[in-house]
Formats: C-alpha cells, sequence, structure tokens
C-alpha cells in the first residue's frame, strides 16, 4: 500500500524536466531490502538486552556461515525485478491473479525437497485459494477497459510473472530448509538477506541507470533505472519520501513476521497467507478509491477465505460436530500433526 501510494505522486525530476509519474521500481525494491536488513539491528539489539539479564532467554544459534542466505537474496532479487518489469507488460488484475500461482510451487517444492505430507484437505485448500485468486483477477479485468498494452506483451508479461513464482517459491524452500537446519533467528535471517540485497541491487542501480529500456521505462530518460531523477523528485515532493519510509517499515515487519510463520510452520502456510493479504490491499484500495468495485470481487474473496480455511484445517472442527466424525475426532488430531512432523527426512540427511 506505501509503495502503491508513491507510485500515484508526481512531480518534477532533475535538469528542469516536467511533472511526471514517480516510477522507479528497482529504487523502491532497495528500500525493499533496506527494510528487510534493518531487521538485522533489531536482532543484534534484542540480544544485547538479553545478555543483560541475569538470565537469559535467547538460547545461541549454531554456528553457520552468513553465505548460506546469499542464495535465498539472490532469488528474492531476481523474482522481484521480473515481477517488475512484468507488472509493465500486462494490467494489475493478471499480475495479482498470477502471483497466486506460487502456492502451486511452493507446495510442490516442498514435498519434492523437504520430505513434507500434505492430507487432501490441504491439497484442497490450496486449489480453492488459487481458484479463488482467479476469480478475483477475472473480476479486476472486467471492472477495468485497458487497452494500452498489446496482445503479445501481456502474453509475454504474464508467462514472466508465472516464472517469477518458481524463483519465489524455490526461495521459500531454501529458506524453510536453513531455518530448519540451523535454528536462526527469523530476525537475523532476514536482516542477513536483506544485507546481500541491499548491497547487490544497489551496486546494480549504477548500470540500470544507463541501459535503455525504451516503453518498459516511467523515467524521463527512458533508462531501466534513474535514481537520480527520482530523488530530485523526492525534493521537489517531500511526501513521497514519506511512503517510501512507510514501505521500509512495512516491509520489515512483513518480511519478519513471513520467515516466523515459515519456521513454525511451513513455507506453503506462509504462501497461502501472504495470497490472504491481496484481500487487505484490495479493500483498502477500493475504500480510498485506487480501484473500481465488481460484483465478483466478493465471490473471489469468499472463495480466498474458504481456501485458507481448508489448509488450515479450520474445516475440522465443523466436521466433528457431526455424529458421523465423533469417534474419528482422535485420528483427526494426529493427523494436523503431518505438516510439521514429516519434514526431517532430507534435513537430517544434510
Amino acid at each position: 500500500l506505501p509503495r502503491r501510494w508513491a507510485d500515484n505522486f508526481s512531480a518534477a525530476g532533475c535538469g528542469g524536466t516536467e511533472e511526471h509519474g514517480f516510477q522507479h521500481p528497482f529504487l523502491q525494491a532497495v528500500g525493499m531490502f533496506l527494510g528487510e536488513f534493518s531487521c538485522l539491528g533489531v536482532f543484534y539489539l534484542l540480544v544485547w538486552r538479553d545478555r543483560r539479564r541475569p538470565e537469559p532467554s535467547m538460547a545461541p544459534s549454531q554456528p553457520f556461515s552468513s553465505l548460506l542466505f546469499l542464495p535465498p537474496a539472490l532469488c528474492d532479487m531476481t523474482g522481484t525485478s521480473i515481477m517488475y518489469v512484468a507488472l509493465n507488460m500486462t494490467s494489475a488484475s493478471s499480475f495479482q491473479m498470477l502471483r497466486g500461482s506460487v502456492i502451486i510451487f511452493t507446495g510442490l517444492l516442498s514435498v519434492a525437497f523437504l520430505g513434507r505430507k500434505l492430507e487432501l484437505s490441504q491439497w484442497l485448500g490450496i486449489l480453492v485459494t488459487i481458484v479463488g485468486l482467479v476469480v478475483v483477477g477475472l473480476a479486476d479485468l472486467h471492472s477495468s477497459h485497458d487497452q494500452k498494452h498489446k496482445l503479445s506483451e501481456v502474453i509475454t508479461g504474464d508467462l514472466l510473472i508465472i516464472m517469477a513464482q518458481v524463483i519465489v517459491a524455490i526461495q521459500m524452500v531454501l529458506e524453510e530448509k536453513f531455518v530448519y537446519k540451523h535454528d536462526v533467528h527469523p530476525l537475523r535471517a532476514v536482516g542477513t538477506e536483506g544485507f546481500f540485497g541491499f548491497i547487490i541491487l544497489a551496486l546494480l542501480l549504477v548500470p540500470m541507470y544507463y541501459i535503455p529500456a525504451g516503453s518498459f521505462s516511467g523515467n524521463p530518460r527512458r533508462t531501466l533505472e534513474d535514481a537520480l531523477d527520482a530523488f530530485c523528485q523526492i525534493g521537489h515532493r517531500p511526501l513521497i519520501a514519506l511512503a517510501l519510509l512507510g514501505n521500509i517499515s512495512s516491509i520489515a515487519f512483513f518480511n519478519f513476521a513471513g520467515i516466523s510463520v515459515t519456521k513454525e510452520i511451513s513455507a506453503t502456510t506462509r504462501m497461502v497467507l501472504d495470497s490472504l493479504r491481496t484481500l487487505v490491499i484490495w479493500a483498502v484500495s477500493l475504500a480510498v478509491g485506487w480501484e473500481t468495485f465488481h460484483g465478483l470481487e466478493i465471490l473471489g474473496f469468499g472463495v480466498l477465505l474458504a481456501g485458507a480455511a481448508l489448509y488450515n484445517g479450520l474445516h475440522q472442527p465443523l466436521l466433528a460436530r457431526l455424529p458421523r466424525h465423533v469417534e474419528e475426532a482422535g485420528g483427526t488430531a494426529e493427523r494436523e500433526g503431518l505438516l510439521r512432523g514429516e519434514s526431517t527426512a532430507i534435513n537430517n540427511e544434510s
């Protein structure tokens, strides 16, 4: 939401250029990694406070190399960059709809590489969630009449979004495998990934300043990214800085909460909860007038909630009230442990 707020601003750029929209996705991505990087400072602050107590409560983590977090950071940076490029080629509704495909890839990779076994209701929950994302995406398509993109651009953008979700799913599985094995504190994990992403992407802003991007670019120089133009716009419209600061803060909290869920539950659950974030974004967007309402959205939101409920087992208390399921209550409780209990085979081997 803060990033969308920043995108709605318009301001003059450097060298007396005319007023134009604040379209600097890669600079905002650097801010995203800066938010993650800030978690590292919070982690060391908590460690310092804990060590000053008579009885420290934080258990020391196992020795590990920080470079082990480089692959997830590269996945995060690559996936985000591809999605930013794809968003310039297709509609926002298609972008939101296809992002839901990450649940499928994360579930399959979790089963294949983490030895995870999902119940039938959890598979149904994933499928229902995907259906809900499709319905909401179709509602967004019908409510907007965007004709500025060619059909070839839309197809290419959609394929790029799906490819990006595969990369994001790999990132989630790598994080889960690493956190389970080394028991790294979530704040330290997020901060380490943010450090690598911030340094690498900040350095890449230099060549991006000279790489021509044509119609894919939103800055006056038509390059892949123009960080100088962004800072000039912030100088002319200081409120943009507040939106960027809100983006950095929200990213820091979101990634800490996300990797905490991955550590305590699973990567697939994290993806389901991440998809539910769309509900809040659309609700606020409708409230402030950024998007128009469509009747299919109500159906889509309901299907999304039903899918999340199925996956997280919220239907089991209802089924337990039925007479034929009373005797199966004990077996149901035992099956609930499958998500956590059968994911150690591969981790023990490595």
